[in-house]
């Protein structure tokens, strides 16, 4: 898939039409992507590129503390010194602030798409603790159970605690371990007893169990919605 790239709107030909046809192309890919409920990482680049119109369009100068995430130094830099060319031509500086008009327009509804199907998913998922949950929770296996697929992929989680000066945000690392049929032995219960024989450097582990009734794309919707859906239950029982 072709992405746009941090300063799409304002690079090369600042031209309303090209960049409007631009625009539509990438919003086609991403619309195809939606119908077939393949959500990351286009939904995640959607509210980016949003919310980089935005602040542009609120505050042009201030890009060092509104784009930490994204922005290197070179592209701070080079929005800079494009804004300063800019400013003093009324005319290009219309045309930019038309394409954000018309990319904002455009964008917002693809956002709302994205953000039913995330909403449907998340409904569709069910998590529960598998035997008994130790005290520390933040270390353990995620099984992922997908619809009516045959398998029960197994992950090692890890839940990371960052702080900001406003708050604490929890984020989670995986990692794949192995795949289990789904039988009468594998079930979550014994999936997690051969985990624990098998694998002791973790003799005590949190285990959950995360199944859906539908079968979703694995990588691009179901694991990273599993994976949000296990912090917020891990967090809330925490």
């Amino acid at each position: 898939m072709k992405s746009l790239s941090v300063n799409w709107f304002i690079e090369g030909s600042v031209d309303f039409e090209h960049k409007k046809y631009q625009l539509l192309a990438y919003l086609q890919q991403i619309n195809q992507h939606f119908h077939k409920t393949k959500l990351y990482p286009d939904l995640n680049d959607l509210i980016f590129h949003y919310n980089n119109l935005m602040r542009f369009k609120e505050n042009k100068s201030a890009l060092q503390r509104a784009f930490p995430e994204r922005l290197t130094r070179a592209d701070i830099e080079a929005v800079e010194l494009t804004y300063e060319k800019m400013v003093k031509d009324d005319s290009l500086m219309l045309e930019i602030e038309n394409i954000i008009s018309y990319s904002l327009r455009k964008i917002d509804p693809a956002i709302k798409e994205g953000k039913e199907i995330y909403e449907f998913v998340e409904s569709r998922l069910r998590i529960e603790p598998v035997g008994v949950i130790p005290l520390y929770p933040y270390h353990g296996y995620l099984l992922l159970r997908n619809g009516d697929e045959k398998a029960t992929n197994v992950y090692e989680y890890q839940v990371t605690i960052f702080e900001s000066h406003e708050e604490k945000y929890r984020g989670i690392n995986t990692s794949y371990v192995a795949s289990f049929e789904r039988n009468f032995i594998y079930t979550p219960e014994g999936i997690r007893k051969e985990l624990i024989h098998q694998r002791r450097e973790v003799p005590n582990p949190a285990v959950y169990h995360v199944e859906t009734d539908i079968t979703f794309p694995l990588e691009q919707t179901l694991l990273p919605l599993a994976k949000r859906s296990l912090v917020k239950h891990i967090s809330t029982a925490a």
